[in-house]
């Protein structure tokens, strides 16, 4: 029967035949792997030399691991102490001949070969440490003298700076302090050490290193920083897939993006080029390599070949989890190579080289294994298996990240590394024209044609280059001069080419050229519709904030209707993409993406209308006989059943072709410095107190509260006293009634009016009718006016007195208004309903119009009180202060106005007139406003009385107009 030693010797046997041979099949599959991988990374970034490099250095390791496997277990003592020499000796050299790189002196140049010292250090360490520490106990002496000796080569690499091999250095001499059994405490009280003097070692950091520090802390990816380089690294990964884009025409363009692609980064160049599952198989073989060395160092003889293996072991893993955690960003970027993978000649061939010693020790136990003790009877390393199990379990979990990574974010970061490597011009979307409501064109596109090309792609193909001289008449050296100046983007600007050139520019299809069109806005009619039309510029910084669309040399409208509908007349710019290198230079071309032409607008005006209120409004400006000369008016003409804008003048006016593009700085000065603010639209913009006019508001309000029955005679006067003051009318008039009152403009019969019906009465009817806010016209910019109440004045830190109550009456005090709100209010006492105004019809884009949608009208709850109202307006044009149109062939109803305003030039009256007609059924109102222009009957009648006669000769002309469909759903 065997005894149990007996049974422990043929176990020990068994193992040491299957791992003592000394040439480990799995452990060189897992090199083998490793270096291939390597190989294909090179080869699939175009580094051919450097691929042939790192497989001279794979040879020559290959050879020296042969070699070693030979040492015996005498000679390992003197061997150590030979390397750890020759690697002091050398990091001497480095620091007076050393090859400097990336802020750091690290290599040594012997002829054709560049040597990195501290890797030899690595291997000498290992050596030294597993010779001293090889005993059967580790004492505290012992384990001081191996520190000593570890702190030479450490503090050597420190002063090159190489920070990240000094880590690998005191980690190599940690583990072996651990593993090798040396006194805990011992080991406790370094790192304890370690960790109370880590926070001053910030302070010896060089600042590549402080940075790479706080960008693993911040989390920061700024460009040509550290971070920057994390980012690329993740990009890659995500890009890489499954399978990796090797086979895709881009891949050596994405590859440029990732700095030290070759070395530091290797791991996530591999996924990119081949893969997660050629990175998957990397930290597979790497695991292999750690199960054979940890197989190895249990079968090995002697302590120090146990020490060997089990250091060597530990060491790879941890190099390889420091490498996959830097390229994933989960660890700071130390630059620590992945091993067999990242180029590097020195440290493939020092840990192939180290790879020959740990297998050694196996080799060397089966030749001693007759006299060797047994297995249960030799002390084995400390913590070895669950140290590699642990760097196994890492690598595993790297894996998982990386394949997560790509799950999670690969849309993302391969939208990011498509969009680094492109730069893009914009081809600017021809703009859709605006007509009037007949298709008359106000603003136009002229179609300018202009070369662009991309510098990178003409250059490296001379002949295309020489064509496109040919073709644009320029000298090839002016051209090369073109063509080498700084530019925005991919392209720069050849010039501006007739239509023929244009076509058989197109038509060659040279490489990297595009004929687009020069944003050119024409506007026939100038100043007739400056301010409503507006002008078309560079997009602000508003624009760019608020509509991601645009860029930065986008042009938009700045002002206008060209403001307004400026989403519609845009149209999509089109695009010239390029791909770029990392300098930026063209390498090809990306994607041609064609503009898509903006939509035509049209409007409800009628260009002959509008250019007779506009003649009109003129005239009344150079003066009327006995009336003060005014500095600015405006006139609306409005359909009061729909809103629809037929006509509005503002004058003076300023003539939008001046902003171009491109625009005359000169005379865009002068508009906005000439007298009356040419550069207001003062229909909408210019809110003055209403005067007269207001009296239908007032008027109206009273049909509803029957503070004075409308019916009802009272006696008026030419004066009334409140207290201790008189307000005065413009003339004595007899005892009248509402409609009476309002056809002679009775300023004493609306003083008692206005103090019974309170102004809160009238503010909430006036409200009602559109005094006081925006009349929502589709226009930027509109004035709310004015409609105060007691609580708005004491709000705003004034006093309401009961003479503010009389003036109100008469449109005069608490009470401001645009002739838009005069014309909106005027409609609706016309009409029962309140309407939105507009000025836009419809859109059209290369098919049938579509209605531009505009708000539908809103009855008046009080509507069938307003009779009173009308009479008052129909009295006036019959007998009352609006006689200048008793010369029409249909009946109108109006009222005047001449309202004090403190802010004419002059400190006079603003003209005011307004106007439905038919008065009966009304479909059109003309409201007139002259600033500082004297009475309206005589200022502003006649400009309302020439606009009626023209709208009402063309009437049939003007209000038909091409058939356009409603927008879908309504």
């Amino acid at each position: 029967m065997l005894t149990l030693e007996t049974r422990h010797r043929r176990r020990d046997r068994h193992r040491e035949r299957s791992t003592g041979s000394g040439i480990d099949p799995l452990a060189l599959l897992a090199v083998a792997a490793l270096v291939a991988l390597g190989e294909l990374n090179l080869a699939a970034i175009g580094d051919r030399a450097l691929a042939i490099h790192q497989l001279g250095a794979v040879v020559g390791g290959a050879v020296l691991l042969v070699l070693l496997l030979r040492v015996r277990a005498a000679s390992l003592p003197l061997l150590a102490w030979a390397l750890y020499a020759a690697g002091a000796v050398l990091l001497l050299a480095v620091e007076v001949k050393g090859r400097g790189a990336y802020g750091a002196q690290r290599w040594l140049t012997l002829g054709p070969i560049d040597l990195q010292p501290s890797e030899l250090a690595k291997l000498g360490l290992l050596l030294l440490l597993a010779h001293l520490l090889g005993q059967r106990r580790v004492d505290a002496r012992r384990a001081l003298v191996a520190i000593a000796a570890a702190a030479v080569p450490i503090a050597l690499t420190l002063r090159q700076p190489d920070l990240s091999t000094a880590t690998m250095l005191v980690l190599l001499t940690l583990v072996m302090l651990v593993i090798a059994r040396a006194p805990i405490a011992l080991v406790a009280g370094i790192l304890g050490a370690g960790a109370a003097i880590a926070p001053l070692a910030v302070h010896f950091l060089r600042p590549y290193q402080l940075a790479r520090l706080d960008t693993f802390l911040s989390g920061s990816s700024s460009a040509g920083g550290p971070g920057w380089a994390i980012l690329q690294a993740h990009i890659a990964v995500g890009w890489g897939g499954l399978f990796g884009q090797a086979r895709d025409p881009l891949h050596l363009l994405l590859a440029s993006y990732l700095p030290a692609r070759e070395s530091d980064l290797a791991f996530a160049s591999l996924v990119e080029q081949w893969g997660l599952a050629a990175g998957a198989l990397a930290a597979a073989a790497v695991g292999l390599l750690l199960w054979r060395l940890v197989r190895a160092s249990r079968a090995a003889r002697t302590r120090q070949g146990t020490l060997v293996a089990a250091g060597l072991a530990l060491l790879l893993g941890c190099e390889t989890v420091v490498s996959i955690g830097g390229n994933l960003g989960l660890l700071p970027l130390a630059g620590v190579p992945f091993p067999f993978l990242s180029y590097g000649g020195t440290v493939a061939a020092v840990h192939l080289a180290a790879l020959g010693l740990a297998l050694a020790g196996p080799r060397e136990a089966r030749r001693r294994q007759l006299w060797m003790p047994p297995r249960r009877v030799r002390q084995q390393p400390r913590l070895l298996r669950l140290g590699a199990i642990g760097l196994a379990a890492q690598l595993a979990a790297l894996s998982v990240f990386a394949w997560h990574l790509q799950q999670a974010s690969g849309a993302h970061l391969r939208d990011a590394g498509q969009y680094q490597m492109s730069r893009c011009a914009s081809i600017p979307a021809p703009r859709g024209i605006v007509t009037d409501r007949h298709g008359v064109p106000l603003a136009t596109d002229v179609p300018t044609d202009e070369v662009l090309a991309a510098p990178g792609l003409l250059q490296r193909q001379p002949q295309a280059a020489q064509r496109l001289a040919a073709l644009t008449g320029i000298a090839p050296a002016s051209l090369q001069r073109l063509l080498d100046q700084p530019a925005d983007g991919p392209m720069v600007p050849i010039g501006m080419v007739p239509a023929a050139v244009a076509d058989r520019i197109q038509f060659s299809q040279l490489p990297g050229v595009v004929v687009a069109q020069a944003p050119r806005r024409a506007y026939p009619y100038g100043a007739l519709l400056g301010p409503l039309l507006g002008y078309v510029g560079l997009a602000s910084q508003t624009d760019l904030g608020g509509r991601p669309e645009l860029g930065l040399n986008s042009y938009v409208g700045r002002a206008g209707l060209e403001r307004q509908y400026d989403s519609l007349l845009r149209g999509i710019d089109g695009s010239e993409c390029f791909y770029v290198d990392p300098a930026g230079r063209t390498v090809a071309a990306a994607q041609y993406t064609p503009p898509l032409p903006g939509s035509d607008v049209r409007l409800a005006l009628d260009l002959g209308l509008q250019q007779d209120a506009t003649s009109s409004l003129a005239n009344a400006l150079r003066g009327v006989p006995g009336q003060p000369r005014g500095d600015q008016g405006a006139v609306v003409v409005m359909d009061p059943r729909s809103g629809a804008i037929l006509a509005m003048a503002s004058l003076p006016s300023y003539d939008d072709s001046v902003f171009g593009p491109p625009g005359d700085p000169a005379a865009i000065d002068r508009a906005g410095q000439g007298p009356g603010n040419p550069m207001l639209e003062h229909a909408t913009q210019v809110a003055v107190p209403p005067g007269s006019t207001f009296k239908l508001v007032v008027g109206a309000a009273d049909t509803v509260y029957g503070a004075i029955p409308p019916g009802q005679v009272i006696p008026t006067g030419y004066t009334f006293s409140l207290g201790d003051h008189t307000f005065h009318g413009w003339g004595p008039l007899p005892p009248q009634n509402l409609s009476q009152a309002i056809g002679w403009s009775n300023d004493v019969y609306f003083y008692k009016l206005a103090l019974a019906l309170g102004p809160d009465r009238i503010h909430d009817v006036g409200s009602l009718l559109g005094a006081g806010s925006p009349a929502g016209i589709d226009l930027p910019g509109e004035s709310a006016g004015l409609l105060g109440t007691p609580a708005s004045v004491e709000r705003a830190g004034g006093t309401w007195y009961p003479g503010t109550s009389v003036i109100l009456g008469i449109g005069q005090g608490e009470v401001e208004a645009t002739p838009l709100q005069d014309a909106r209010w005027t409609a609706a006492v016309a009409t029962g309903q309140v309407v939105t105004p507009h000025l836009g019809l419809a859109f059209a884009s290369g098919g049938p119009a579509t209605a531009l949608p505009a708000p539908a009208p809103v009855a008046l709850p009080f509507a069938a009180g307003l009779g009173p109202v009308r009479d008052g307006m129909r009295l006036a044009v019959s007998q009352g202060t609006a006689t200048v149109l008793g010369d029409l062939t249909v009946p109108a109803g109006a009222k005047t106005g001449t309202a004090e305003d403190p802010s004419t030039p002059s400190g006079g009256e603003d003209a005011w007139f307004t106007t439905a007609a038919p008065i009966d059924h009304p479909e059109v109102v003309v409201t007139v406003m002259v600033r500082g222009g004297g009475e309206g009957g005589m200022t502003s009648g006649p400009v309302a009385d020439q606009v009626l006669h023209y709208y009402f000769a063309h009437r049939d002309a003007i209000l038909s107009t091409a058939p356009y469909s409603p927008l879908p759903g309504g």
